[in-house]
């Protein structure tokens, strides 16, 4: 009996030893080799996992920059010093882009938009908007549903008491979460430097069709197409559209939008200031 024993004892260790070893060997032949780079540039990212890049989280970008998939400033949310610290890891120059925030493109609130029906389902943008293609009359404008808010990972987007969503330019990091989750292409990215004019409208239907739907909506009237003296305002399917880098902040066209879409990110021209503007506090 004590001599059955032994030889199970003997048995189960030399096989233990034996695996263990195997193990080694499989180790040392399938080991991947690491580049120290991916944890370098790791360390340098914000950490947030958003998925701004394109990529799972942090870790995956910075493998994916290593092995050359992924530009150096692909993340947005950490900027151009990141983007220059990431440059510095892989001995590259790297030309920041330019810092963004996310605007939202509609001011046709509860009061000032009407609606077919009233929506008692799910609470998202999306799920809404599939069912008999939104309940607001105008096709493009804001549901209000915060699908913006719940996809933003770093607080920066909040419900207005108006229905329409704010944004914290202080806490956006640009990421471009928010535009993601809008199934209509209200919220856009914007540069973060306050410059120039905004229509605030999404609708690309004509004057009559805007008007019975909103108040505040964009007719495409043409008269601050007319206004504009740097030709920094075009149509696009019946939106007017402002051009910021050729828009030198004159005002001239804000008087002469009769439905009042058109708003400064700053200066006089109506003594609305941007960070008053609580649809783009951009």
């Amino acid at each position: 009996m004590e001599r059955q024993m032994i030889w199970s004892i003997v048995t189960l260790g030399g096989l233990g030893v034996l695996f263990g070893a195997l193990l080694a060997l499989a180790a040392r032949f399938f080991a991947v080799e690491s580049d120290p780079r991916v944890e370098e540039i790791a360390e340098v990212l914000p950490g947030a996992n958003c998925g701004a890049c394109g990529y799972a989280g942090c870790q995956n970008f910075a493998q994916a920059v290593v092995e050359g998939k992924a530009a150096v400033d692909s993340c947005i949310p950490g900027g151009s010093e990141t983007a220059e610290a990431i440059g510095k890891i892989l001995g590259q120059d790297v030309e920041g882009r330019e810092p963004v925030v996310a605007a939202v493109f509609c001011i046709g609130d509860r009061e000032k938009a009407s609606s077919k029906f009233i929506y008692f389902g799910i609470e998202d943008c999306r799920i809404a908007e599939e069912y008999g293609g939104g309940f607001k009359d105008c096709p493009y404008g804001c549901l209000g549903l915060g699908s913006c808010v719940a996809a933003c990972p770093f607080d920066a987007m909040r419900m207005g008491p108006d229905g329409l969503p704010e944004v914290d330019r202080d806490k956006c990091t640009g990421c471009g979460l928010c535009k993601e989750a809008c199934p209509r292409g209200i919220i856009r990215m914007i540069p973060r430097e306050e410059r120039g004019h905004l229509v605030l409208c999404n609708s690309r239907d004509r004057g009559r069709a805007v008007s019975r739907a909103c108040q505040v909506g964009c007719i495409g009237c043409r008269a601050c197409v007319r206004a504009c003296p740097e030709e920094a305002i075009t149509m696009e399917e019946n939106l007017a559209v402002i051009d910021l880098d050729r828009c030198n902040d004159c005002g001239e066209c804000v008087p002469k939008c009769r439905p009042g879409c058109i708003i400064p990110r700053k200066g006089p021209a109506t003594g609305v200031e941007a960070t008053e503007t609580k649809t783009i506090s951009a």
